[in-house]
């Protein structure tokens, strides 16, 4: 199979490595120059979980239409980048190929839509990797649970389970799921729990549960992002989003969410789509989030600087 992956930081860098090492024709694409230039020159390292090793049959460029028409396209951008990432493929995207979107937070559906049919768009969710770029060309992951994947309009359909099947094939934990909204909204749960507290903090999430309030924080967002879904419908699998959380966390102690990592290296984050979405639910809804509107407006304060230099 033919596989674009359109965003190729820490998490798309590890699904390119996987799926180059199973035998796919892949494509990294990303508008990190040297990264891809690493990643063209000397293959791309993926280390972690899955071993160490380097990948050398990636195809790498700066520009989507160097890979042309795929059976497969990933968009694993950060959220502000969904929508340019879409346009892109718009322009190249077959009458059987299929786009599926992986993202943290919500509204990449609504991007998507914004630029092309979402009658081919499948939507993922990503859990338990704890992924960071090491250097240009080297991607490590501290965990690897599950890959979940699902149809924007729900069911479990025949291209949803060969989808499913590449990814298992790939070598990564893969499940179909009936109701993929309900998964997107439980890692999001945990994105507004950790992504912005650990970030404010500046500590891991162990680091984070350690210290009482600064988790009493965090779990302040928890339960206002719980109680905006409740109000959105959303029929989560669990009563208790407080030991949902916690649980989550334990799973990977001292990693870093993506967020401190963004600023760690003097880059915006996805704020907007993680805790930030959250006080916009809220105004629309007429739920009061506190927590998620203090902790969003300490983390644009401290992009400020990125924005000034």
């Amino acid at each position: 199979m033919k596989i674009a992956v359109v965003g190729v930081g820490a998490m798309g860098a590890i699904y390119a490595g996987f799926f180059a090492d199973a035998g796919h024709e892949v494509w990294a694409i990303d508008i990190w120059k040297e990264h891809i230039d690493a990643i063209k020159n000397r293959g791309l390292r993926v280390s972690g979980a899955s071993g160490d090793r380097i990948v050398t049959s990636i195809n790498a460029s700066d520009q989507l239409v160097d890979a042309g028409v795929c059976d497969l396209y990933i968009i694993a951008t950060k959220a502000s980048g969904v929508g340019e990432a879409a346009s892109a493929i718009s322009s190249l995207v077959g009458s059987n190929s299929l786009v599926l979107t992986i993202q943290n937070g919500l509204g990449a559906i609504e991007r998507i839509a914004e630029y092309m049919d979402i009658s081919n768009v499948l939507l993922g969710v990503a859990d338990g990797f704890g992924a960071s770029i090491k250097s240009p060309g080297h991607a490590h992951h501290n965990g690897m649970n599950l890959i979940r994947l699902g149809e924007t309009s729900g069911g479990v359909s025949e291209r949803l389970d060969l989808v499913t099947r590449i990814w298992q094939q790939a070598g990564f934990k893969a499940k179909a799921f009936d109701d993929i909204n309900q998964l997107i909204w439980e890692k999001y749960i945990c994105n507004c729990t950790y992504s912005a507290p650990c970030t404010v903090f500046s500590c891991t999430l162990g680091e984070l549960m350690e210290n009482s309030a600064n988790f009493k924080i965090a779990l302040g967002c928890t339960k206002e992002v719980f109680e905006l879904g409740e109000a959105k419908g959303i029929v989560f699998s669990f009563d208790d989003p407080v030991n949902y959380v916690i649980n989550f966390g334990k799973k990977m102690p001292n990693a870093k969410p993506s967020m401190l990592l963004d600023h760690e290296v003097g880059r915006l984050s996805e704020i907007d789509a993680i805790n930030g979405k959250a006080v916009e639910l809220g105004q629309e809804l007429g739920i009061s989030t506190p927590y998620n509107e203090t902790v969003s407006a300490i983390v644009r304060t401290l992009e400020k600087r990125f924005i000034e230099r």
